[in-house]
């Protein structure tokens, strides 16, 4: 792995964050928050997990500190998160335009609450990050169908299509 194949996977995770922050954006806040279904039940939950878990990633690895884990209820619009996430964004932007290809590899300890001790690659926590992202950015999707808004197509082949140049 090198830094430029991480730079990739964020460029297409914000990009297609900001595909579904356009419908998210239209929310109202009663849709924004109101439990639907799902791990966590809401879209704004969903995705403040998202963005805590990747803000925490981030810290671990030796980016700007999140402190607490966020809480959902600091964000009653999808406005309030949003502006948060834009700054995250910049903070992961800048932590990975400041490393070389060689840091991907140095290990990095941390644990989950009092549980064990883990080491693992740097590199590999951060494509974890990306690919947590992906993963429930599918959900929101389906939460969004679930009241009623379409969010889109916001699949890698389309944003490397657009990358290129090529018509969508």
């Amino acid at each position: 792995m090198l830094i430029s194949d991480l730079e990739r996977l964020y460029d297409y995770s914000y990009w297609a964050n900001n595909r579904l922050f356009a419908v998210i954006s239209r929310l109202t806040p009663d849709e924004f928050t109101r439990s639907v279904t799902g791990s966590y039940g809401s879209i704004r939950n969903t995705l403040v997990h998202v963005l805590s878990a990747e803000w925490g990633w981030l810290d671990r690895c030796g980016g700007p500190a999140r402190g607490d884990r966020l809480n959902p209820n600091d964000f009653p619009t999808a406005d309030s998160l949003l502006q948060l996430w834009t700054r995250v964004e910049g903070y992961m932007r800048a932590f990975l335009s400041g490393l070389k290809d060689e840091d991907l590899a140095r290990p990095i300890e941390f644990a989950f609450g009092n549980g064990p001790t883990h080491s693992i690659p740097l590199g590999d926590l951060m494509q974890h990050a990306a690919v947590h992202a992906v993963h429930h950015r599918g959900q929101v999707a389906l939460l969004l169908r679930t009241l009623g808004h379409v969010p889109g197509n916001f699949d890698l082949l389309i944003y490397d299509e657009e990358r290129r140049g090529a018509p969508a």
